[in-house]
């Protein structure tokens, strides 16, 4: 069974873009590209040919799974966020124990996830040590350098 992919009804509009981007621009350019190669004389030995065939595969592949990830969508709707336990769409800041170092991370699927702007996804380490913990509780965290704990300091929408 597909795993269920769960988005803001904003990423889900820029997936359905990427999507028919894929399919209105990029199809067509690498057809092109395969009939330019082609045009170029004997298929066994033109590199570009193979490298168009390849790069037309790889887009193919990308629109399928693009496809596959739309009909898994469920919309996240952020006026429901329950802020009583850390969950997915829920802002929640932490200080790390040993550091004493706060930060604020928005807890997002895997499509939204972007360290930089402080949304991490709930599939990594720090997103499912998180997720069902409440203010005032202390999450451990397996990571590379071991385990990190961070004391829930506040969760809010």
């Amino acid at each position: 069974m597909a795993e269920i992919i769960y988005v803001t009804k904003e990423t889900l509009e820029l997936m359905k873009e990427e999507l028919h981007r894929m399919k209105t621009v990029d199809r067509p350019a690498a057809s092109k590209a395969i009939a330019e190669a082609r045009e170029k004389g004997d298929l066994r030995e033109n590199a570009e040919y193979d490298a168009a065939k390849e790069a037309q595969g790889i887009l193919e592949a990308k629109i399928k799974k693009m496809e596959g990830d739309l009909a898994n969508v469920r919309i996240l709707d952020a006026d429901a966020i329950d802020t009583s336990k850390v969950s997915i769409l829920t802002k929640v800041t932490v200080t790390n124990i040993a550091t004493k170092k706060s930060m604020t991370y928005q807890i997002v699927s895997e499509k939204e996830a972007d360290l930089k702007s402080g949304k991490i996804s709930v599939t990594s380490p720090i997103g499912k040590g998180l997720l069902g913990k409440t203010i005032g509780e202390v999450a451990e965290v397996q990571a590379p350098a071991g385990i990190i704990k961070f004391k829930i300091e506040n969760i809010s929408a």
